[in-house]
């Protein structure tokens, strides 16, 4: 049995035992609850960012969206603005070109525009047989200066004169026509210029010559060449602007020139073969000559040869360097080589010792032919027909151009129509012929008065007897002796190797040409034609005489 001490002791012992356990189970108990508390608050702070994270990423993909919407007005709102800040601008760049053009127009105080299909002449005097100082393109206008009669005084470009006021239009409107012409010109601005057939610097591709102060419309630029319709023009000679085109001054020789788009000139000294086929086939297939110094405009290029089409003719000639030139070549042998001439446009044309109609008519001219101007007079021009046999054997020689039946312009020279005559089996025409085909060898030698060189040079009798000398045909020396040797025959039955002989104006005999086949003679014309090829009625024959039979 415990003592009632032990027994306090091992009950106190117990209680405190007691106590212990029922603090650990206590502080578990907290500790478990505080863990749950834990628990429950991290869930809550857990569900609670990822609340707030979908809420932030919400309000981003809002946020972006109505950035977008934003962007996509401001860009349209920036697009409608430049396109209409680009509609202001071109509508002031088109009130700007209308001032420029209307600025144009009222520059003109008394303005006159042209209303003609192709060219207005400009003359020195208000007559319509004036000389012709410059042209008008069709609406190119002027400034009117005054009126005479039928005729304005104007001032146009670098040309002033008289022009048919017949073929202008004046006041308002004329303003409204020009108005609807003022465009973006070339003005050249250097004496002349050469219009290109590409914009570069190459001596094959000039197509035509542009002198000082003509305006040219523009088609298109690039660095360092306008563009105009006829070519290229360098940009260093002229000046771009706004304006109306005007008269250009008259430079015989370069529009003698601008007639042929693909320039060729003949570099013989005599005359080039024409031919029907790009080949040599000796005198079978020859059509025509080409004076040395004539032109002709290129048709197309084979293989050695050009075709061209020259006066009447169209046929081949050799490509030949040492026979032809082309490009800026050619254009510089035209420049020198072009020469004033009557050409007449009417079947026979009156000609006169003095420029008068009271004059005698001693002869006439054919239409077939071009004349070679001495002097231009009011409403007369002096020709040459040929030299006669001396100094003093030239009679003056006078057509009227009053009636329009001639024209006077530099040109060059063409083609003649012309075939070899065949040898035949006949003996007597084979003799013609051959007298005829030895004759025009020396086509293109000088003209010498009193000489009877046929390579040297002979006047017209010096010629032809010469030529007949050779065949054992002995003429007289003088024409007028040699027109009374075998008999007369008419037109209708000459032959080849017959002559024709020509007379001054008191009727004597001072000239004689060969007839050679076709219509066509040759002779030593003059100083200045030299031997060459004609057409039989070049001027009215006096007889025709048949001295080989």
């Amino acid at each position: 049995m415990f003592e009632k001490e032990d027994y306090t002791k091992v009950l106190n012992r117990a209680r405190r035992k007691r106590n212990n356990n029922d603090y650990i189970r206590y502080l578990i108990m907290a500790l478990a609850a505080a863990a749950v508390i834990l628990i429950v608050v991290l869930i809550v702070m857990a569900v609670s960012r990822g609340l707030s994270g979908g809420s932030t990423k919400n309000r981003e993909a809002v946020q972006t969206v109505e950035n977008t919407e934003n962007t996509e007005e401001e860009t349209i709102d920036e697009e409608a603005s430049r396109q209409a800040a680009q509609e202001q601008e071109e509508l002031e760049r088109q009130a700007q070109e209308e001032a420029q053009k209307q600025a144009v127009v009222d520059a003109y105080s008394n303005l006159g525009i042209v209303q003609v299909s192709g060219y207005l002449n400009v003359r020195k005097t208000p007559d319509p047989s004036g000389d012709i100082i410059g042209k008008m393109q069709e609406n190119s206008v002027c400034q009117i200066l005054g009126q005479e009669g039928d005729w304005y005084q104007i001032h146009s470009g670098p040309v002033d004169g008289y022009i048919s006021s017949q073929y202008v239009i004046t006041g308002d409107e004329a303003r409204a026509a020009a108005l609807e012409q003022v465009k973006l010109r070339a003005i050249v601005t250097a004496d002349n210029v050469n219009i290109r057939q590409t914009p570069e610097l190459s001596s094959d591709n000039v197509v035509a010559q542009a002198l000082l102060d003509e305006r040219y419309e523009v088609v298109g630029q690039q660095e360092g060449w306008v563009q105009t319709p006829g070519g290229y023009i360098s940009s260093d000679y002229v000046e771009v602007t706004y304006a109306l085109n005007e008269a250009r001054k008259m430079d015989l020789k370069a529009m003698a020139i601008n007639q042929y788009h693909n320039l060729l000139i003949s570099k013989v000294t005599n005359y080039l073969n024409i031919r029907s086929t790009p080949k040599d086939e000796g005198n079978s297939n020859i059509i025509g000559k080409l004076p040395g110094k004539a032109a002709g405009e290129i048709l197309e290029t084979e293989e050695g040869w050009y075709k061209i089409r020259s006066g009447n003719i169209t046929g081949y000639v050799s490509a030949d360097s040492q026979y032809t030139a082309t490009g800026q070549e050619a254009v510089d042998l035209a420049m020198g080589t072009a020469s004033l001439m009557a050409i007449v446009n009417t079947d026979k044309l009156n000609v006169r010792t003095s420029p008068s109609t009271d004059a005698s008519i001693w002869t006439q001219i054919s239409k077939e032919e071009r004349y070679s101007v001495i002097q231009q007079l009011d409403g007369w021009v002096q020709i040459e027909l040929d030299g006669g046999e001396g100094e003093d054997d030239n009679d003056s020689a006078y057509i009227s151009t009053r009636d329009n039946n001639v024209e006077v312009r530099y040109a060059l020279a063409e083609a003649i129509k012309f075939s070899p005559l065949e040898e035949l089996a006949n003996q007597q025409a084979s003799r013609r012929n051959q007298i005829v085909n030895f004759a025009i060898q020396y086509v293109g030698n000088p003209y010498v008065w009193g000489g009877t060189s046929l390579t040297r040079g002979a006047d017209c009798s010096g010629f032809v007897q010469s030529v007949m000398r050779n065949f054992g045909v002995s003429l007289p020396r003088t024409s007028r002796e040699q027109a009374k040797v075998g008999r007369a025959i008419k037109s209708s039955e000459m032959r080849p190797g017959d002559l024709i002989f020509y007379a001054n104006s008191s009727g004597t005999v001072n000239h004689v040409a060969m007839y050679i086949g076709n219509g066509q003679i040759v002779h030593a014309a003059s100083t200045k034609s030299g031997i060459k090829i004609s057409t039989w009625n070049y001027r009215s024959p006096k007889t025709i005489r048949s001295v080989i039979d």
